[in-house]
This record gives C-alpha cells, sequence and structure tokens, in this order.
C-alpha cells in the first residue's frame, strides 16, 4: 500500500470518527481537515449551537494537535492572545509569558467581538507564522492553524472583519442547520461516544502535505485558476460587463494561491493523481466568496458573492 493511499485512508477515518459525533456538519468537517492539510487559515461563520467548537475540538484529538480556544469579548487585550513580559521580583529580570496563541490549533470564538488591536496582532501570527514579545519575535508552531467563528446574528458590540483581514482565510464555511435525520441522529448521541483517540500524527500530517504538494496541475489549469480570479476584478481585461455595478473589487493574489493549494487537496482526497477543473469549482464559493465585495445595490437585489464567483469560474470551465 503506497503511503499515498494509507495517509488519505487516515484522514477518511478521522472523518468518518468525526461525522460519527457532529451530525449534519460534513462540509465544515471536511473544511477543517482541508485547512490543517493545506495549513491555511479558516473562518466559519453559523448560528450558535451547530457544532463549530465541537467539531474543531474534536479533530483537533483524532489529529493529536495540541489546541486552545480563545473567547473573544469587547475587552480582550493582545498580551491576553500572544502573551507578555513579567517582572521577576526574585530574579530581577524579565521573564516571557506566552499566551494561548502557542500552540498548533487556535479556535478564536466570535473574532468579531474584539477590537482591531486584538484582531491585528492575531493576523499578524497567521500572516508570519511568528509572534512578537518585548524586543524578542517567537516562530510559532508547525502546522499552525487558526479556526475563527463569528455569529451572524448579535452585531451589536461587534467589530467587522476588515476586507484585508478576511484575505487572510483561505477559506471561509458557512454552517447551516442540520438535516431533520441529522438533527435526529443527535437523540441518539451516548454521553462516552465523544472519547476521542488520536488517528493521526502531526508526522502524518506534514507527510499529507508532501503528498499533496507533489500532485500535478497541468498549465492549462493554472491558467484556469488565474484567470478566474482575473475575471472578478473590475479592472482586468477578463471581467465581463454583465457584472458592472455588481462588484465593486475582486479577489487578491491570495485567491490564486488557495484555489490552487486546495484543489490539489481535493484530488488527493478523490485519488487522483492530478487536478481536475472540477476540483477547482468545487472549492470557488468557499475560497472566493468572502474576497469579493459586492455593491450596496447587488446587496439590496440579494446577490451573495459566493454564487457570483461560482458562476464567473462555470462561465470560463
Amino acid at each position: 500500500m503506497s503511503s499515498s493511499t494509507e495517509t488519505r485512508e487516515k484522514i477518511n477515518i478521522v472523518l468518518n470518527h468525526a461525522k460519527g459525533i457532529i451530525f449534519g456538519q460534513d462540509n465544515l468537517l471536511d473544511a477543517i481537515m482541508a485547512a490543517l492539510v493545506c495549513e491555511g487559515h479558516l473562518l466559519i461563520e453559523g448560528m450558535p449551537g451547530l457544532g463549530k467548537t465541537l467539531s474543531v475540538a474534536t479533530i483537533s484529538k483524532l489529529c493529536d494537535l495540541s489546541f486552545k480556544r480563545i473567547q473573544f469579548t469587547p475587552d480582550l487585550l493582545p498580551s491576553d492572545l500572544i502573551g507578555t513580559m513579567i517582572y521577576s521580583q526574585k530574579n530581577e529580570e524579565f521573564n516571557t509569558k506566552f499566551g494561548p496563541i502557542f500552540t498548533q490549533l487556535l479556535l478564536a470564538d466570535e473574532i468579531n467581538r474584539a477590537p482591531a488591536k486584538v484582531q491585528a496582532a492575531l493576523l499578524e501570527a497567521m500572516a508570519e507564522k511568528q509572534v512578537t514579545i518585548g524586543d524578542d519575535t517567537h516562530r510559532l508552531s508547525s502546522p499552525f492553524v487558526v479556526m475563527a467563528t463569528q455569529n451572524p446574528i448579535e452585531q451589536e458590540g461587534t467589530y467587522n472583519l476588515p476586507e484585508a483581514q478576511l484575505d487572510r482565510f483561505m477559506m471561509k464555511v458557512n454552517v447551516d442547520y442540520p438535516s431533520f435525520k441529522a438533527e435526529k441522529n443527535i437523540l441518539e448521541l451516548k454521553k462516552n461516544s465523544s472519547r476521542v483517540e488520536a488517528v493521526l500524527s502531526t508526522d502524518d500530517l506534514l507527510g499529507a502535505q508532501e503528498i499533496v504538494e507533489a500532485i500535478y496541475v497541468d498549465e492549462k489549469i493554472k491558467d484556469l485558476i488565474v484567470k478566474i480570479v482575473h475575471a472578478t476584478r473590475p479592472s482586468s481585461e477578463h471581467f465581463r460587463k454583465e457584472y458592472n455595478g455588481i462588484i465593486t473589487s475582486g479577489a487578491s493574489p491570495r485567491a490564486v494561491i488557495w484555489l490552487y493549494r486546495v484543489s490539489k487537496f481535493m484530488a488527493f482526497m478523490e485519488g487522483r493523481e492530478f487536478v481536475t477543473p472540477d476540483h477547482v469549482l468545487k472549492i470557488v464559493p468557499s475560497v472566493l466568496g468572502h474576497r469579493l465585495i459586492l455593491s450596496y445595490e447587488a446587496a439590496i437585489d440579494n446577490y451573495k458573492a459566493a454564487d457570483v464567483a461560482l458562476k464567473i469560474a462555470k462561465s470560463l470551465v
């Protein structure tokens, strides 16, 4: 059995275990796994009580990753997140007290409740994979993945993530209510069934990253990915006139990188050795949806950025 098949089987075992604990959130669990293997950050939006926190905590146990959760609140300070220098009278020197950001999987619960300073501290860590405390810079562990949740209701006392910060997230997943059948299954869940044993190790995850990295992407697929992103930008020659007045600004080059990486992961999970246009189309809504800025008129007309992105992508295939 090749290491590629073995690794894929282990990842599927993790997903099946998780899907036996969290019902009706298969898309979210698949996205969390993609984020860990591609080492990208994930923004999860959904109503309270849909299993967002439980999903992340369960997968961290199944993958044997160090996991920390921070509940973001308006009075949170950057030092609560990254740590600070503490003076020790006994030794007459400053010691570094590391914050909860020093972990492999960080759950930033209700990220839009924290003020801009805290969001900026988190985003430096997300982009640079390092943190500055005092005069020293500390590297973060690998993999380092941030899963941030936000609640679409209760907008009072929240600080919306600016577009530049949203762009740091590999994907945005909208979590919906489970189906009738899935919700009924929740009632059957036994108390002790949530005991979770690790299936994957950090080495397995790093191995999966190498396998995914090696998946072949044809020049035509690379062209397609770049064309899709260019077609979302009003200033580009690939932009279609029919979207004038709908899109005010398009996706950044980060979108190209993530479409490329995540489509390779999709190919790997299907047991393919190369990426097809279908793999790209499948991830367009979650990779591009939060990167397009629609006009005020388009929002009133109920246009959704993810749907617009998918329509653009389909017209290019």
